[in-house]
C-alpha cells in the first residue's frame, strides 16, 4: 500500500478504446485512481456504477476518474458500454501497475488462496503525488466517501489560499 505525501508511481496503459493514458497526462490535475478486481462482476459493478452515478460531480470538482483492472481492453469497453461508464478503465493485464500501487496479493475465496487485486482506491493531487488512501472499500458507499472527501480537501485549500492573501 502506498503512503500519503508519496510521489505515485508512474504508468502508461491503454483505455478501454486503446488509447494510453499516462500519469503525466494529468500533472495539475486531481486524479482518483480505483483498482477493482473484474468487469462485471457484482461487486465491481456496483462501485464502478456508484461512481458514474456521481461522475458529474467528480467532474466539477476537477477530478479525473480513472479505474484499473487486469481486464483486456476488449472486456473493459464490453463492460463500459453495458453500463454506460462515462470514464477511463486502464487495462494492466500484466499487473506491472497494479503491483507498484500495492493492489495485487493474495486473496481467499471459498477456502481457496489465488493472487488477485485489492479493491484499492488513490487520491492524486495535482502534483501527483498521494493525497488519500482507501485501502478497504466498500463498493456501495465509495462514491460518496470519495466526494465528501474531495469537498473537503477543496474547502481547506480555498482557506489556505485565503489565509495567504491575508
Amino acid at each position: 500500500m502506498l503512503k500519503i505525501g508519496r510521489k505515485a508511481p508512474l504508468f502508461k496503459l491503454a483505455d478501454q478504446d486503446g488509447k494510453l493514458h499516462a500519469l503525466k497526462d494529468y500533472a495539475g490535475q486531481w486524479v482518483l485512481l480505483y483498482f477493482y478486481p473484474k468487469d462485471d462482476t457484482p461487486g465491481c459493478t456496483k462501485e464502478a456504477c456508484m461512481i458514474a452515478e456521481v461522475y458529474k460531480d467528480f467532474k466539477r470538482m476537477g477530478v479525473t476518474v480513472i479505474g484499473v483492472s487486469k481486464d483486456s481492453v476488449k472486456s473493459h469497453k464490453k463492460f463500459a458500454e453495458k453500463y454506460s461508464l462515462p470514464f477511463t478503465l486502464l487495462s494492466d493485464e500484466s499487473t506491472e501497475m497494479i503491483q507498484k500501487y500495492g493492489a495485487w496479493g493474495e486473496k481467499t475465496m471459498r477456502g481457496k488462496k489465488y493472487m488477485g487485486t485489492f479493491r484499492v482506491s488513490y487520491l492524486i493531487g495535482p502534483d501527483g503525488t498521494i493525497a488519500k488512501v482507501y485501502p478497504s472499500v466498500d463498493p456501495a458507499n465509495h462514491a460518496l466517501e470519495l466526494l465528501a472527501d474531495i469537498k473537503a480537501i477543496h474547502k481547506e485549500e480555498k482557506k489556505a489560499a485565503k489565509a495567504a492573501t491575508v
